[in-house]
């Protein structure tokens, strides 16, 4: 019998985030945990949330550990030795566990861990914060910036989830872009062509959405642009709403802002917390989704969207094109007539409207069976030396 690989994983994100760097380690993990030669140990500070913790349920190959029993801090000191565990404790801990090799998930592997002799992979997601530094606080850019740099001197592998990231790293990080592999991230399998009518109708009355809307999924915040999809509105059927899903921020008050302005409020509905479950049913009942993010690492919304049966209008500017593919329509970020255009183009009833959602869904397929999981496996067990 072939001796399993001990790879251990940064877990913050797993157990914390909903979506996003989260969204990714959870599907990768569960994906991983179906290749039998791989002992995956997933290392996170805390339980973080339940409701994202169990979505990777422990079984015999995938466990999760934890940092070693701290004295009673008080809250702001047992942060700091969450934070200083992650960063540099962890190394110690992954030693002892017997770890070969560790897979920084979310663009950060922990300080020291190259002299170890632990073999390391990291995934890099984005780097917004050096091409985009107006959306951060100055010093968090700083040690974002500090951060990227000291991964990239432990790593013995960097992987990106796009080409537009890969381009990135290569420039902003003097790394040739041959020494950066590109693995898609693949989508949740909740998400299909189907949702049942039952669920329909739940998610319809739980949430009173309207008869006609355009949806939009991500964080609520500057950088994602919502106010453009807003805006949009005025140009479209009077009887077309826009519902935005995703955390709140100060930008949401921006948005309410400007509806209440443009008498738009009616029009605009705000959806915060919504379970990872009622996700597909609000997908199947919209008539076409909203993407105006100006900066992305790669966009799994928009995959999303489209193994739902629904057409993409995004912007222009980075790597949401990869995401969407030729049938779905590109915007400038600051052209409002054009996305209002180009939403008219989607609704439902448009000519050419179904055969783009095809042609989309067919298009995606590269993204769905990326083999991500097994890519992985195959990098884990060269750099551990079993190959």
């Amino acid at each position: 019998m072939k001796e399993s690989i001990v790879v251990g994983m940064d877990a913050k994100r797993i157990v914390r985030n909903g979506t996003g760097l989260g969204s990714y380690g959870r599907t990768l993990a569960n994906d991983l945990a179906t290749v039998d030669s791989l002992d995956l140990r997933l290392y996170a500070p805390d339980n973080g949330r339940n409701d994202l913790r169990l979505q990777v349920p422990e079984r015999d190959n995938l466990h999760f550990f934890f940092p070693p029993s701290s004295p009673h801090f008080p809250s702001f000191a047992l942060n700091l030795y969450k934070s200083y565990w992650r960063s540099r404790g962890i190394v110690s801990q992954l030693q002892r566990d017997g770890v070969q090799v560790f897979h920084g998930l979310s663009g950060e592997l922990p300080v020291g861990i190259r002299k170890t002799g632990i073999k390391t992979v990291v995934t890099i997601h984005d780097l917004i914060f050096m091409r985009h530094p107006e959306y951060y606080q100055w010093i968090d850019v700083q040690i974002y910036k500090h951060k990227f740099r000291q991964t990239l001197k432990e790593a013995d592998h960097i992987v990106a989830i796009s080409e537009c990231t890969r381009r990135d790293i290569a420039e902003l990080g003097g790394i040739p872009e041959e020494r950066i592999d590109l693995i898609y991230q693949s989508c949740a399998p909740r998400f299909s062509a189907e949702s049942s009518a039952a669920d329909n109708e739940r998610v319809k009355t739980r949430y009173e959405l309207p008869e006609r809307y355009v949806l939009s999924v991500g964080s609520i915040e500057e950088r994602k642009n919502m106010l453009l999809a807003v805006k949009a509105l005025h140009w479209l059927p009077s009887e077309v709403c826009l519902i935005l899903v995703g955390r709140p921020t100060r930008y949401t008050r921006e948005i309410t802002s400007l509806s209440a302005r443009e008498h738009l409020s009616h029009r605009v509905a705000f959806l915060h917390n919504v379970p990872d479950e009622d996700l597909p049913a609000l997908y199947a009942q919209a008539e076409a989704f909203a993407y105006p993010s100006r900066y992305e690492g790669f966009g799994i919304p928009i995959i999303e969207a489209i193994r739902m049966g629904l057409p993409v209008v995004a912007c222009t500017g980075s790597c949401l094109e990869e995401a969407g593919g030729p049938d779905n329509l590109y915007v400038s970020p600051d052209d409002a007539e054009g996305m209002a255009a180009a939403l008219q183009r989607m609704l439902k009833g448009s000519e050419g409207r179904e055969e783009r959602i095809r042609r989309s869904q067919d298009y995606i397929r590269r993204f769905e069976n990326t083999g991500a999981a097994h890519r992985f496996a195959d990098l884990y067990a060269e750099l551990a030396g079993k190959r």
